[in-house]
């Protein structure tokens, strides 16, 4: 073999050593683009071995090896800073909240209070009967299309609502509102009467 021929190992020595020092050979130079590049790790160091490696550079030169309490007692550290930090975050949110809050005003909730979260249902519908003491029969008639025949179905709905004045008669046109249950059967309330009976 001749000396102006040079093996790929020879040329990737010769690129580390002049990254190394700094300077480039003209013959490095030339060859760079040729040559594959040097890695920067040893080929066998696995991702394990080399974020260890990292660790341990990290660490302070002076401490020997870390031991499992001494692990241990950084991770709670780091924990109670990470908690004290998260808890002063809190509390200015909880402070901006409650400023916000009292310049706003009230707001009318969605639901009767004893209804629960969430908006309560509303109907409307004739009245039918009203012959009960504070109770009286609603029918609402429900129009919709068949989900899959497409069809228009036409079907009633009985309810019972809760009349606490006795204001509705029969025949009236009336909306009334889900409700927690007042009896076996009575789950509504009548909240206005919209059209009087003729």
């Amino acid at each position: 073999m001749a000396e102006d021929e040079k093996t790929p190992e020879t040329v990737v020595e010769e690129v580390e050593n002049a990254a190394e020092t700094g300077t480039t050979t003209p013959e490095a130079g030339a060859d760079e683009a040729a040559a594959p590049a040097a890695p920067s790790t040893p080929k066998g160091q696995t991702r394990r071995e080399k974020l260890e490696q990292r660790r341990v550079a990290r660490r302070p030169a002076q401490r020997g090896p870390v031991t499992a309490e001494q692990r241990e007692e950084e991770r709670r550290a780091r924990r109670a800073e990470t908690a004290k930090q998260r808890r002063a975050y809190r509390s200015k949110l909880k402070q901006r909240r409650a400023a916000t809050k009292g310049e706003r005003a009230a707001v009318e909730p969605d639901h009767a209070p004893e209804h629960g979260p969430g908006r309560a249902r509303e109907r409307q519908g004739v009245v039918t009967s009203a012959s009960g003491d504070k109770t009286i029969t609603v029918k609402i008639d429900v129009v919709r299309r068949h989900r899959r025949y497409h069809k228009i179905m036409r079907s009633t709905l009985k309810l019972y609502a809760h009349d606490e004045g006795n204001t509705a008669s029969e025949g009236d046109t009336v909306r009334v509102v889900e409700c927690r249950p007042m009896s076996a059967t009575k789950r509504w309330r009548l909240t206005e009467v919209l059209e009087r009976a003729k």
